[in-house]
């Protein structure tokens, strides 16, 4: 098969994969189950021809509706590493990671017990050390202290030049690209809308009635343009109603921070929700609506960073999967900017940053108190950016069913599972890309 050029088909319901390391990247059942959907829709394609021309019709192919067997481990044994505290040194012994501060060992981390590094700010890491994540092929991921995601270090791995060429012939073909498209924004705004549905004190109706009119509108959409504008407005009005989904008590704690670090006339600013009193201010979680760059109150600062982690994540399963993180199909490429990653993360939003900043409030995981403000932003303290990595990760952990396949993974699994179908989808292996949404 490698001499052909050619992939072979997958196995079915093959004893030997259970057994096989590969069978994550081969991905047999899912891709079997898709193709016997393409069958089907061939099935009623020509049934309603045949009808409509000789008033006969076929039999239908088997129908299948058991769930898939899940070959894959529902979770990975091994977590991301997270470095938040400046100053700190990563180095190696053996296989061990030595992290140190001031010269003082403060942790041990065994390789094989991780499958991340993320250095959170200002944080060395030896040259040995990086050699020895790159020959695992675990990656390294550089942030900045307030979270802004730089970029990343990795192995040369497993990488398929056959994909990443037909993601570039696709990503010139229009229609394709606005098909591909229109399934991520309708699937998003789907996911949006579910949010509302379980999350909200008292969803509006009529709120719900127009998130279902845009995806509707979305799948429809004539061009990308179009597109972006019913993204843009379903967005708007999604967070318009996003405070109702935050169930803690109003301006009860305060932010940490001093009233000069204000400028003149932001003590009393109520549309960020802040007030001046004594000698420091008050914030809460009162969400007025997303701002960004830089965010001006605690819930759009956690908003901010949760999406900066999500990006981080998927331009990692991009890359391992063998496509290239900066052509997208939706996004327009930018200088720097992980386009694709950025396509992929939109059906995700909702159900995995989102949700994790929603629980890591409502649970009380961040509080007011976790945050301080420089001027006109407001950003996480050190200990705040720890909670809420572990919101974040516990929310990434969280088993969910799949949709197409029946079977129950975490959602860090999901996401590796949809790039690899993006994947298949690329190379003609199965009919159509299934957005993940929920119920």
């Amino acid at each position: 098969a490698a001499i052909e050029g050619s992939i072979p088909p997958p196995l079915v319901d093959s004893p030997k994969c259970p057994r096989c390391s590969l069978v994550g990247i081969c991905l047999p059942d899912e891709t079997e189950r898709l193709q016997k959907r393409r069958a089907s829709q061939r099935w009623i394609q020509k049934t309603l021809f045949d009808v409509a021309e000789y008033g006969i019709s076929s039999e239908p192919p088997e129908e299948v509706s058991e769930p898939v067997r899940r070959l894959v481990p529902a979770r990975d044994d091994r977590r991301p590493l997270y470095l938040d505290t400046q100053g700190l040194y990563v180095g190696k012994s053996g296989r061990v990671l030595k992290v140190k501060e001031g010269g003082r060992v403060v942790q041990e981390v065994r390789v094989a017990d991780i499958n991340l590094v993320n250095l959170m700010g200002n944080i060395q890491i030896s040259t040995q050390a990086v050699q020895m994540l790159c020959s695992e092929d675990i990656p390294i991921a550089y942030f900045s202290q307030g979270g802004w995601f730089y970029g990343i270090t990795e192995g040369m791995g497993l990488r398929n030049v056959m994909l990443r060429r037909e993601q570039f012939r696709l990503a010139e073909v229009a229609w394709f690209c606005r098909r591909f498209a229109s399934a991520l924004v309708a699937g998003k705004i789907r996911n949006c809308r579910t949010m509302l549905q379980r999350n909200h004190k008292e969803p509006p109706r009529k709120v719900l009635s127009l998130l279902k009119c845009f995806e509707e509108d979305a799948r429809r959409a004539s061009d990308l343009e179009t597109l972006r504008g019913i993204e843009g407005t379903a967005a708007r009005v999604y967070f318009e109603h996003f405070a109702g989904m935050i169930k803690v008590g109003d301006r009860d704690e305060s932010i940490v921070g001093v009233a000069s670090d204000l400028p003149s006339g932001d003590a009393g600013d109520v549309e960020n929700g802040s007030d001046q009193g004594g000698n420091g201010f008050m914030h809460t979680f009162d969400f007025r609506g997303r701002n960004r760059r830089p965010p001006k109150d605690p819930t759009n600062a956690l908003l901010s960073l949760a999406y900066s982690m999500l990006v981080k994540d998927l331009t990692i399963v991009c890359r391992a999967v063998g496509l290239d993180p900066h052509l997208g199909l939706y996004h327009q490429m930018r200088p720097g900017r992980p386009s694709l990653a950025l396509d992929l993360m939109e059906p995700f939003r909702p159900v995995i940053a989102d949700s994790a900043v929603l629980s890591a409030i409502n649970t009380r995981m961040v509080t007011e108190k976790h945050f301080v403000r420089t001027g006109t932003a407001v950003s996480l303290t050190p200990k705040g950016r720890k909670q809420f990595y572990r919101a974040y990760e516990q929310r990434m952990d969280t088993l969910v069913t799949h949709p197409v396949f029946g079977y129950r993974v975490n959602y860090r699994r999901i996401i590796e599972i949809q790039v690899r179908l993006l994947g298949r989808f690329l190379m003609a292996e199965i009919p159509s890309y299934s957005v993940f949404t929920t119920r």
